[in-house]
């Protein structure tokens, strides 16, 4: 039974085997960015703090397209789905972050909440696949050089990608409102 924090957070398996733990930390990171923007209304999700153009809004556009490109994208090798196979990324490198500002707190929130399903979805289903050792496959997609990351390599990333931005998450936050935590 999942246990669950005082933000509504699942907490980690305290004692899991490695996909259980990778997966309960994934979620869990998943849901402290979901905690850290929950009842942010448009301006709160706009501002900025210091020197940085970084905001709420665009952390949770960044990490819908993250999601994707690391699910879908390198692990399925499937290709980018709307909102992303529209936009010229060469044009604009930082997009996600440039056009979150303009969107609404619902279609933002909406949009991460899609890619983090889709994610589940890909990797539910590389999971239910007959292989000894799931979180060793590798993507579909290579980088450059011709490497793949497996499964466990993707998971851990984006485990660090979510922990980095919740600590910009917090910071964005504590300005808008005055809330803390961990």
């Amino acid at each position: 039974m999942t246990s669950i924090d005082d933000q509504g957070r699942p907490e980690p398996p305290v004692a899991a085997n490695e996909i259980d733990t990778l997966l309960g930390y994934l979620d869990y990171q998943r849901a402290t960015l979901g905690w850290k923007t929950r009842g942010v209304d448009a301006e709160g999700l706009r501002r900025t703090i210091a020197s940085s153009t970084m905001t709420l809004a665009g952390l949770l556009k960044h990490m819908a397209y993250v999601e994707d490109h690391w699910f879908g994208g390198m692990l399925l090798d499937l290709p980018r789905p709307s909102p992303w196979v529209e936009v010229d990324w060469v044009a604009s490198p930082d997009w996600e972050w440039e056009s979150a500002v303009t969107d609404s707190p619902d279609a933002v929130r909406a949009q991460w909440s899609t890619s983090v399903d889709r994610s589940r979805t890909a990797v539910t289903g590389v999971l239910s696949r007959n292989i000894d050792d799931p979180l060793s496959m590798l993507a579909r997609r290579a980088w450059p050089n011709g490497d793949r990351p497996s499964l466990r390599w993707i998971l851990v990333h984006m485990i660090e990608e979510y922990a980095r931005h919740n600590g910009h998450a917090d910071l964005l936050r504590e300005a808008v409102d005055g809330s803390t935590g961990e």
